[in-house]
């Protein structure tokens, strides 16, 4: 049976964004990607502003298909890093994709994306379906490569509805001005950051203080990720799942019956101070 397709791909090959002639770069063969991150870098600015399309289409990076008409329930992005250093969280983080729809007041569409490889090579359609979700999930495989939390952000400017990022993560690679200018973007937006921090890594430890910094920007926060307590992840998931359809109302109603609730309250209001 051949897999319906889920998301959009635009070609590796597509011309860089297009901000103003005197630092316009033109892709040759030879500059690679390399060339294109790096007019990506200083342009930082104009691609938050244009809503990130420019930056997705230099990269090639996967996409949820566009609605024509605006989406009628909350929407959350559940994004994974999965470079090669990633495996055991990833398998983590698999495991409980299904707590995000189960539950849900109200109801919430969920789209899987995951980067690895240096692109967002995954991007699912929003979904209230857990099978749709844990079967994408299923097949995804840890691949070696540079972090690509940007082009997420930017797609998340450029689909309405989307209440809450859920980043899981360790390390931060690519240009932090960028990423506060897209920060910012999806803030005005009122899309929450919401960066589950692996440290399993010592070496990730000094990215700490840069994802504080881009989620505190959108009103989200950062919380410690363990890979080895995965009834604990769970638990915050389905209580990031409340948040999104409701926002700190409906999650500080449902502390009674939600475990993670109480956590996810805490680290907000502490990264908020």
């Amino acid at each position: 049976m051949t897999e319906k397709p889920n998301f959009v791909l635009v070609p590796d090959d597509a011309p860089p964004p297009v901000v103003a002639e005197s630092s316009q770069t033109t892709p040759t063969r030879s500059g690679g990607l390399l060339a294109r991150l790096r007019g990506l870098a200083s342009n930082a600015v104009a691609v938050a502003a244009s809503g990130g399309a420019a930056l997705a289409a230099a990269l090639g990076h996967a996409e949820p298909p566009m609605l024509a008409a605006p989406p009628r329930r909350p929407r959350l992005v559940l994004a994974v890093d999965a470079t090669a250093s990633r495996e055991p969280a990833w398998n983590a983080a698999r495991r409980v994709t299904d707590a995000l729809v189960e539950t849900m007041p109200g109801g919430l569409d969920v789209a899987l994306a995951v980067h690895g490889g240096s692109r967002v090579h995954t991007f699912t359609e929003f979904t209230d379906d857990a099978n749709t979700l844990r079967d994408r999930a299923a097949s995804v495989e840890c691949v070696a490569g540079a972090t690509r939390l940007l082009p997420i952000l930017a797609t998340a400017i450029k689909h309405p509805g989307i209440r809450v990022v859920v980043y899981i993560g360790d390390v931060f690679e690519e240009d932090l001005a960028a990423g506060r200018a897209l920060a910012d973007a999806i803030a005005v937006r009122r899309t929450r950051l919401i960066v589950l921090h692996d440290t399993a890594d010592p070496a990730a430890r000094r990215d700490t203080e840069t994802f504080y910094d881009l989620a505190k920007r959108t009103g989200g926060c950062v919380v410690p990720f363990d890979a080895h307590a995965p009834d604990r992840l769970r638990d915050l998931l389905s209580a990031v799942a409340v948040y999104a359809v409701g926002g700190e109302a409906l999650l500080r109603q449902a502390r009674g019956n939600t475990p993670g609730a109480v956590a996810l309250l805490a680290h907000l209001s502490k990264d908020r101070g």
